[in-house]
């Protein structure tokens, strides 16, 4: 409609036809050409009523955009404009747009394996496998492809200083036959000797709370040894978020939730405890309900509607969750062109009996070990990770995690 006055309107003001008024028309000079011809008033009374209408519409959300451009942010401008976007009500839009490009752009099946998996940490656990029990250390991946490849499912230390007793160890699987080429990265925890801290960043959680330095705080970084991801932006999750022992977003029973306790502990569990934290709960981070329950996946796991709110669970794209095994420690997965299923599998088979989706989509997905004290040497649990190895090392949009030794 606005283009068609538009249109109007100039053609009122260029031509004119040869019944016009007189004093509508272009007066002739004596080179023969044309002067401009004054528009009738009502069509000039109608463009300034469009004008101002359009100002009127569209200039309180120019300045939002350009308010929200200009705050600091570590983000990239096309991904904070997506994110104005969603929330801006085209949320609809851009998962369809998304939805469209990951269903274009799959990863070919079959094909030639990889000659080799990438190749993380430092020495191996291979020992392990054959203890009597596993409390202390993981029992290696056994390899879903054929004969499996070098070091595939070996567990690694982050660093030669910690490989006769690791706290954290690493590992990379291939974890879909039909897709030969796809590698999942694994991460093992041991709560009994990490304290797992959750920081809020610039933008999320998106409730009022104390922030902090949105980074690794310096005064933790001599212990620090993993950073990694959070889940969704709470708008999409509809989760709570607790920290320090307050609740600042309610929460919501069923849903899926990574939770530290003041004692040190720290689970995986379907949340049952109302919209606040109990007592005892340091803090507690919701994302969608659980994905693996009792060391199986989810029922519901083909059910596209439950888990990403951007992007289905059937679309194959970078995705991350976390997991406990049966004793108490954490394990956390990512790779790229991923399903729900396929990341609930692959973590069932390093072991985890429960587990939860994290933050999906490749800018978001990020698992850090540092290599030397001081939060030296970042690596990256694989090279592919779009963002560097320093991201926690400085302000970031996003809540995440951090793994320090005790």
């Amino acid at each position: 409609m606005l283009d068609a006055l538009l249109n109007y309107s100039r053609a009122m003001r260029f031509a004119v036809s040869p019944g016009a008024n007189p004093a509508s028309r272009a007066s002739v000079r004596g080179s023969g050409s044309v002067s401009t011809i004054a528009m009738p008033a009502p069509v000039r009374r109608l463009r300034r009523i469009v004008l101002v209408a359009s100002l009127v519409v569209f200039t309180p959300t120019l300045i939002s955009y350009v308010h929200t451009m200009s705050e600091p942010s570590n983000s990239s401008l096309s991904i904070r404009s997506v994110e104005w976007l969603r929330d801006h009500g085209a949320a609809g839009v851009v998962a369809s747009v998304e939805s469209i490009y990951y269903s274009l752009n799959p990863p070919a099946k079959g094909g030639p394996t990889l000659r080799a998996l990438p190749k993380q940490g430092f020495g191996a656990a291979a020992a392990v496998a054959r203890r009597a029990s596993l409390t202390e250390h993981p029992a290696n991946v056994v390899s879903l492809l054929h004969p499996a490849l070098p070091g595939e499912g070996v567990w690694r230390a982050t660093r030669p200083a910690l490989a006769s007793h690791p706290p954290i160890l690493l590992t990379t699987v291939r974890d879909q036959p039909e897709y030969p080429r796809v590698v999942a990265g694994l991460a093992w925890i041991d709560t009994n000797r990490t304290q797992l801290g959750l920081h809020p960043g610039r933008l999320e959680p998106s409730v009022e709370l104390p922030r902090g330095s949105m980074d690794v705080p310096q005064a933790g970084r001599s212990k620090l040894l993993a950073t990694f991801n959070s889940g969704f932006k709470l708008s999409d999750s509809h989760g709570g978020f607790a920290v320090g022992g307050h609740t600042y977003a309610p929460f919501t029973n069923g849903q899926g939730t990574i939770v530290g306790y003041a004692d040190g502990r720290v689970d995986v569990v379907d949340w049952q405890h109302g919209a606040s934290a109990p007592a005892g709960v340091s803090f507690a981070r919701q994302n969608l309900p659980l994905i693996v329950n009792e060391g199986r996946p989810s029922p519901d796991i083909e059910n596209s509607s439950a888990w990403g709110a951007t992007v289905g669970n059937a679309v194959l794209v970078w995705r991350s969750a976390i997991g406990v095994d049966r004793y108490g420690n954490l394990i956390y997965a990512a790779g790229n062109d991923q399903t729900v299923g396929s990341l609930a599998r692959v973590l069932i088979r390093a072991g985890a009996v429960r587990a939860m989706e994290l933050d999906i989509n490749s800018y978001w997905v990020s698992f850090i070990s540092y290599g030397a004290p001081g939060a030296e040497a970042p690596t990256k649990l694989l090279e592919a990770m779009e963002r560097p190895a320093t991201r926690y090392l400085e302000p970031d949009d996003r809540d995440f995690f951090a793994v320090y030794a005790r």
